[in-house]
């Protein structure tokens, strides 16, 4: 935590207001976030008593709206949805803002996430597609957030409100530029339980969001040599097709899921990098269409 404050501290462009929300803690997380709010004029804390588990996916998001709650969104062009185990290059924000300036199309960007490997104590990368802004760190244009509908409260929040840009015609991204690469502190979907258990849970959320089966085997096939080995993959595979099994509940947007599965089943024939290409030049017109501009005014 002490690493991420200190990296907020450090950048070029801080925040206008950075709202820390403190769930419950049972540690030294209150005082010392008592001596960055005394350091930073910007930190105000919310705090939260404790809900008595950890609640991964639906707490995360309830979470950030009880720090959004407090924040007069109009008042800001932007908003960030940050975690405190990240470590961000000093010119991380004046960046994704420049970004956000140049292009009015995109909605949401963050840089790449990178971890320290437990065996060889070298940078990975971490899994994350060039067309999804990623969930520690998710940079948005408030204006796009709204029109998503915000956050949804469930596993894979993270990559429904991609979709739903791209469904409206919006542009999401993440950007592996050097000064854009950040440490996250923690390997994703390691902190409840163990990374088997969070892999699991993956699984659950790309089936909730309604991932098609097709998609999910050549997904399953395609992670197999990412990190953790083999049974990371096989993992998320096992959360999906239990929770099919079962008959869990899934999204509940018929339109989304139909749109889901076509850009999905585009990225098998094409390859994700040219389907996705081709499904926001396609959408450009939903954009221009909802926000009454014409395509010399939208560039300029």
């Amino acid at each position: 935590m002490r690493r991420t404050l200190e990296s907020v501290a450090a950048q070029t462009v801080p925040p206008a207001r950075w709202v820390v929300v403190d769930d419950g803690s049972s540690d030294a997380t209150p005082t010392i976030l008592e001596e960055y709010a005394k350091r930073l004029p910007y930190l105000t804390v919310v705090r939260r008593a404790d809900r008595g588990r950890r609640s991964v996916g639906p707490g995360v998001v309830e979470t950030f709206y009880a720090g959004l709650d407090t924040v007069d969104l109009d008042s800001f062009p932007y908003l960030c949805k940050l975690d405190l185990d990240l470590d961000l290059p000093p010119r991380y924000f004046e960046l994704l803002l420049a970004r956000m300036r140049a292009n009015p199309r995109l909605g949401t960007v963050s840089g790449k996430a990178y971890f320290v490997h437990p065996g060889t104590g070298q940078l990975v990368p971490e899994v994350c597609g060039d067309e999804m802004s990623v969930g520690m760190t998710k940079f948005y244009r408030t204006s796009c957030f709204r029109e998503i509908g915000g956050f949804v409260r469930e596993v894979m929040w993270d990559g429904i409100d991609c979709h739903r840009c791209r469904m409206l015609g919006w542009i999401a991204q993440s950007v592996d530029d050097e000064a854009l690469r950040f440490v996250h502190l923690r390997p994703m979907a390691s902190s409840q339980k163990s990374i088997t258990a969070g892999r699991i849970r993956e699984g659950y959320g790309q089936y909730f969001m309604g991932s098609s089966p097709l998609h999910m085997l050549a997904r399953t096939i395609f992670r197999l040599p990412k990190h953790p080995f083999v049974y990371g993959s096989l993992a998320t595979l096992w959360g999906y097709v239990s929770s099919a099994v079962r008959g869990l509940p899934r999204y509940d947007d018929d339109s989304f899921r139909r749109f889901l599965r076509r850009y999905q089943h585009a990225c098998l024939v094409f390859g994700k990098r040219d389907a996705t290409r081709r499904l926001d030049e396609g959408q450009e017109l939903v954009w221009l269409a909802a926000h009454e501009r014409g395509p010399r005014e939208a560039g300029s």
